[in-house]
C-alpha cells in the first residue's frame, strides 16, 4: 500500500466523495484505510458495568484505499505516489511535483 499513516487523502469515490482527512489507521491485510471523519456509522452501545453510559456513538469505519487518493503537501492535489532512491533510502514522492511526502 503506498498509502500511509498520517498521510492527508481525498475521498474519490461514494457517499464521502471530495472529502479531504487524516489517515488514523491502516490495514493492509484488507488493503484498507480508517480517515478521521469519513464514513463514520452510529453505533448502539448498551452499559456494561454499572454507573457505565450507554448511548449512541459515533465511529469512523474502514474504506478500500484505492478510492482514496494522497494530498500533496506542496501542491495541493490529488495525486499518485512514485518510489525514487536517494542516498541508499527510499523516499516516497508526488508525481505531479516531485516533492518529498512524509
Amino acid at each position: 500500500m503506498r498509502i500511509k499513516k498520517g498521510d492527508t487523502v481525498k475521498i474519490l469515490s461514494g457517499n464521502d466523495k471530495d472529502k479531504t482527512g487524516e489517515v488514523i489507521e491502516i490495514i493492509p491485510k484488507d488493503s484498507k484505510i480508517v480517515v478521521k471523519g469519513v464514513n463514520v456509522r452510529k453505533k448502539h452501545m448498551k452499559p456494561r458495568k454499572q454507573g457505565d453510559e450507554g448511548g449512541i456513538i459515533s465511529k469512523e469505519c474502514a474504506i478500500p484505499s484505492s478510492k482514496a487518493g494522497v494530498v500533496c503537501p506542496k501542491c495541493k492535489k490529488t495525486t499518485r505516489v512514485e518510489y525514487k532512491i536517494e542516498k541508499d533510502e527510499k523516499v516516497r514522492v508526488c508525481k505531479k511535483c516531485g516533492a518529498k511526502l512524509k
